[in-house]
């Protein structure tokens, strides 16, 4: 791994994106300064880098930052300052692969179906679903197509799906109403100009898709997940692994948690160097399980502030989202609710004084949402030095399971006792959320 230059800054900014393959041997930009701020600006996520079949890793994410003194063990705290989406449209929908376009994998093993070449270079030719061609022989080559879709136009607080004779018109000018980053490289995905959706209200509420630490081997930014991931194992591709290797080195920052925007804090594990903290896959709103399996990408600008946990030992992330984002269960208990308490503790005998807690959202992957829960249970318990029967009691009755994305990522959020959380050394960033 190289770091682009030694000098350590305060605010480090970013417009620059990878390939879509992360890992040890990609350039990190910094290092910023522990407590310093990175300002990025995204490229929107799935469905461009999809159809760009030069991309090799399903997304098109930020170049990776260093973070000054982050090293392997550690963790690293990221609050997420301000999201602010800067696409007018997008379109999005849920896809199917197209056989004769990949080899194995379509998010990250493109092969052209005309002339064979690997991750071929293409350009776009008119619009519509056929526009994606390549390069060198012509041919057809986008390894996706919708099976059903929408363009959608946005006001900054809402989404509208429009007809077919509008999301053509936006096609003329794509790259301009998706505010494609100067240096990306994506075919803008409002080319296709789909428009099964017609008059469709949604609210905009942005977060990230993908925000996270860079894995310790290389592999494709979408499958840096349990889920996802479990696709690299015995894959006929270069970026193939196994199941313990992939254990091992993926960090799990494509979360897909709607919870991931302004205001919250997710902490991250450190796995190479300087962390390299990296970002993308912005969305302008989801739903819980992104269940078509995918949402609406947009660009925009976002910052952050970064902050090292020396010798955390952390797996996978921690999440500590807005109190407004919390289950009903998890959140803090109030001023009234303990006076109550305390006056039933009193009245039954039931001995032994109220517990003090605060929430927190410990993040799990898995090849399915049965994997990614054991996955996430184990992970709070060694945190928490908890058993995992008491994280599933306390999950039940103080929190509850939520699902970030179909097929296996889920949130194991719960009130947790605070001499946990401070044994953890995270009881700071509970209360900086909810409060003492």
């Amino acid at each position: 791994m190289a770091i682009q230059d030694t000098a350590v800054r305060r605010t480090v900014v970013v417009d620059t994106f990878t390939d879509g393959v992360l890992g040890p041997d990609v350039q990190q930009l910094g290092p910023v300064a522990d407590g310093g701020h990175i300002v990025w600006n995204s490229t929107p996520g799935c469905w461009g880098p999809m159809i760009t079949p030069a991309i090799r890793g399903g997304h098109e994410v930020c170049t990776p930052v260093a973070v000054e003194g982050a090293e392997p063990g550690d963790g690293i705290a990221i609050r997420i300052k301000d999201i602010a989406v800067t696409s007018r449209a997008t379109s999005s929908g849920n896809d199917q692969a197209m056989e004769g376009r990949f080899n194995g994998d379509p998010y990250c093993a493109a092969v052209c179906p005309g002339c064979g070449a690997e991750w071929p270079e293409t350009r776009v030719e008119g619009i519509g679903e056929t526009a994606v061609k390549c390069v060198a022989c012509g041919a057809d080559a986008t390894p996706f197509t919708f099976t059903n879709g929408y363009t959608l136009v946005f006001d900054g607080q809402l989404g509208v799906s429009v007809d077919e004779r509008r999301a053509r018109e936006i096609a003329e000018h794509a790259p301009e109403y998706a505010a494609l980053p100067d240096n990306s490289v994506q075919n803008p995905v409002l080319t296709f100009a789909p428009s099964d959706l017609v008059g469709v209200v949604t609210r905009m509420r942005p977060f990230l898709g993908q925000l996270g630490t860079t894995p310790s081997a290389p592999m494709p930014d979408s499958h840096n997940a349990g889920d996802f991931g479990a696709f690299l194992v015995g894959a006929p591709h270069k970026f193939a692994m196994d199941a313990p290797s992939l254990q091992q080195h993926k960090t799990d920052g494509h979360l897909d948690i709607d919870a991931v925007r302004a205001g919250a804090i997710l902490v991250c594990p450190v796995k190479v160097p300087g962390g390299g903290v990296y970002l993308g896959d912005m969305h302008a709103m989801q739903g819980d399980g992104e269940i078509a399996g995918h949402t609406a990408d947009v660009a925009g600008t976002v910052t952050l502030q970064v902050e090292v946990l020396k010798g955390l030992g952390i797996d996978g992330p921690v999440l500590f989202p807005l109190e407004e984002d919390l289950p009903f269960l998890a959140k803090p208990i109030t001023a009234e609710e303990r006076r109550r308490a305390e006056a039933l503790r009193e009245r039954e005998g039931s001995g032994g004084a109220l517990e003090e807690s605060l929430p927190i959202s410990v993040i799990g992957t898995g090849p399915d949402l049965n994997s990614a829960i054991d996955n996430g249970l184990a992970r709070a318990g060694k945190l928490l030095e908890m058993s995992v029967p008491e994280v599933m009691n306390r999950a039940t009755i103080t929190g509850a399971i939520e699902i970030g994305r179909a097929p296996g990522v889920v949130q194991i959020t719960f009130r947790a006792p605070v001499a946990s959380l401070e044994s953890a050394g995270l009881l700071g960033y509970a209360m900086e959320q909810y409060g003492s």
